[in-house]
């Protein structure tokens, strides 16, 4: 209940935030009654491509290559569980690397092979990092293959995995619901129906599975109060209406560049690992109101939880003579989620009256704790401890956009540390010369992935400047979630950047055809990264370099000779001021002065011609 999921290259900043403000933004999330104390953890399976706002990269980049220590997935589930023993671990795939489709954009036509994937992910959890995972998922949004999920859970029986349970096919109630019904051995081996973005209903297909429902990706909204609004009641609704007894929220914290999509759409925002600012948005406490007072293993009781005046309630027990009773009463406007729209209704001030009854009735108080959006005046009064209710009945006089929590429990706590440092822009001279040993992750900090995977590579070979590089390590297509681009692409910096020098040493590795670049002014990534426009200084193994204003290389603003050969170190320099471009290589003069009138601003990046070996060293960008 109440759950929620990094995944999609979400978390990217979180990272490379200093203590103490990592921890904190970790105990925001995960740690019981203290902020949010989330109950389930979704994460991306990483595989090499585009899921929405970056590329994570996979365990196994090849099919005789893999490595558990890649990206920050293994280190998140790591906190959380150090947080929370208890929380439970989702993971799902939303790319492959290619060598599973074998040419194909399509991970089912070798069924054993994608299993034989996704099951040595969940063994290298467990071996490397002692983490065990509860539930698996088959492909994001996408398509589902009855003989895949059984051969994946064939597979997964074979090594010892019973206890991981399939969710399928998070994406729409059907057609998996009728097919469930259809195909009894299928029946067999899924365990939770997910869906994404229900909008509180469900199907009777569904329902008649009798398989646990799950709303396994919802919220995707803003995190101002009205997305907090929009959280509240689905929270509540997706229950009441639609029989669903877990809701996961995308995304977990909003730690990636906020321009890129769906920006600020976590449940708390950490986007400055620069500066170390960060934000408890209003969610937080909303997901408090059921996560601090429920557990998995709670039951919900089977009550209608509409109100009379609008608005929803549900009640939780767990067995034992625990209560938890949640109320919501969001109004339309002020509770929206970004999907599905949402029909009209309306809420109204009221009194509700609640019994008590059966073995509840000797329930003695009730501990209340209450939340009201201010939309207008701007001072939400969030998470607040009220007087006690009494045994038997009680009424509440319920206001519009308030959440109450009614519990036996006294754990629930408003836990919070001083104030994080004030945000600050990214800096405006950055370098970054990749000179470490033992890196604790295998990504640069704030090199932010959007085509390929850029990784600290050491260059054993090299017997200069150059043995520790970045590298980028994806050489062929991955089947892809998105549109990724035919290029590779890593964004860093500061959006609003209009005028930069960029400098950067780098290392063609592909003959003949091979070829990278480097960028200011990029204006586009995540889902959206083949329409990305900026100022491209690319150089060529055939000894040539090209201008261009968009990473497709389609719109040329100059081109000639350089002289860049692969498999030899270059140092290139571009220069953007005003309307005018200008390019070094080896620190002398190669192009000057043409002419750029779009994008006006943007990011600094690094990238490659295609899906190719290529070497980055002392990355440096001064901007304005």
């Amino acid at each position: 209940r109440g759950a929620v999921r990094a995944g999609a290259a979400t978390s990217r900043l979180l990272v490379n935030y200093q203590e103490p403000y990592r921890s904190q933004i970790l105990d925001y999330l995960f740690k019981p009654n203290f902020g949010a104390s989330l109950h389930i953890l979704k994460v991306e399976i990483g595989g090499d491509g585009q899921s929405t706002d970056g590329t994570e990269p996979s365990h196994m980049h090849y099919a005789n290559d893999e490595n558990y220590f890649r990206g920050y997935e293994w280190w998140l589930m790591k906190e959380a569980k150090k947080r929370n023993p208890k929380i439970k671990l989702i993971g799902l795939p939303w790319t492959f690397p290619a060598w599973i489709g074998k040419g194909e954009n399509w991970p089912y036509d070798y069924p054993d092979v994608t299993a034989y994937y996704i099951v040595s992910w969940i063994l290298g959890a467990k071996q490397y990092h002692d983490l065990d995972i509860d539930y698996v998922g088959i492909w994001n949004e996408r398509a589902f293959s009855s003989k895949y999920i059984k051969l994946l859970r064939y597979t997964l029986d074979k090594h010892d995995l019973q206890q991981v349970r399939i969710i399928a096919s998070d994406r729409l109630w059907e057609p998996i619901s009728f097919v469930l019904l259809l195909d009894s051995e299928l029946r067999g081996v899924v365990d939770v129906i997910g869906a994404h973005y229900p909008g509180t209903k469900t199907v009777p297909n569904a329902l008649l599975t009798k398989k646990k429902l799950w709303s396994s990706e919802d919220y995707s909204t803003f995190n101002d109060e009205v997305g907090a609004g929009c959280w509240a009641r689905i929270l509540n609704q997706n229950y009441v209406n639609g029989n669903m007894t877990s809701t996961i929220a995308w995304n977990l914290v909003a730690s990636y560049y906020e321009e890129l999509p769906f920006g600020r759409c976590g449940l708390m925002t950490a986007q400055q690992p620069w500066s170390g600012h960060y934000k408890v948005e209003a969610p937080i406490w909303i997901t408090a109101h059921t996560t601090q007072f429920t557990q998995p293993g709670w039951s919900y009781l089977q009550v209608d939880g509409h109100l009379q005046g609008g608005g929803s309630f549900v009640a939780l027990t767990d067995g034992l003579g625990n209560l938890t009773i949640i109320i919501e009463t969001m109004t339309h406007n002020r509770s929206q989620c970004i999907r599905p729209p949402l029909p009209h209704f309306s809420v109204t001030p009221q009194r509700a009256t609640f019994y008590l009854k059966g073995s509840f009735y000797m329930v003695e108080t009730l501990k209340v704790w209450h939340s009201r959006l201010g939309f207008e005046s701007g001072n939400s009064s969030l998470f607040q401890q009220l007087h006690p209710v009494w045994k038997g009945s009680f009424s509440l006089d319920l206001n519009m956009n308030e959440v109450y929590t009614l519990t036996t429990l006294k754990t629930g706590q408003k836990c919070g540390y001083p104030e994080p440092p004030p945000p600050q822009p990214f800096p405006s001279n950055y370098k970054d010369d990749f000179n470490i040993r033992n890196p604790p992750f295998s990504e640069a900090p704030n090199f932010a992935d959007q085509t390929g995977v850029f990784e600290y590579f050491i260059n054993a070979s090299d017997p200069g400047d150059h043995v520790f590089t970045l590298r980028q390590v994806v050489v062929q297509r991955p089947i892809t979630w998105a549109s990724d681009a035919d290029q590779t692409i890593s964004l860093i910096g500061n959006f609003q950047w209009v005028n930069m020098t960029v400098t950067c040493d780098i290392y063609i590795e592909k003959q003949r055809d091979g070829g990278v670049f480097i960028a200011g002014r990029v204006d586009n990534g995540g889902i959206y990264v083949r329409r990305t426009k900026g100022v491209f200084f690319w150089v060529f193994a055939d000894g040539t370099y090209r201008v261009t204003g968009d990473l497709a290389g389609e719109e040329i603003l100059m081109k000639g000779l350089s002289g860049v050969r692969d498999n030899a170190w270059h140092t290139l320099t571009l220069n953007i001021q005003g309307t005018s471009t200008s390019g070094l290589l080896n620190g002398y003069p190669l192009w000057e002065n043409v002419t750029i009138s779009e994008p006006t601003n943007g990011w600094a990046a690094i990238g490659t011609r295609s899906f190719e070996f290529a070497q980055f060293d002392n990355f440096h960008v001064e901007a304005s």
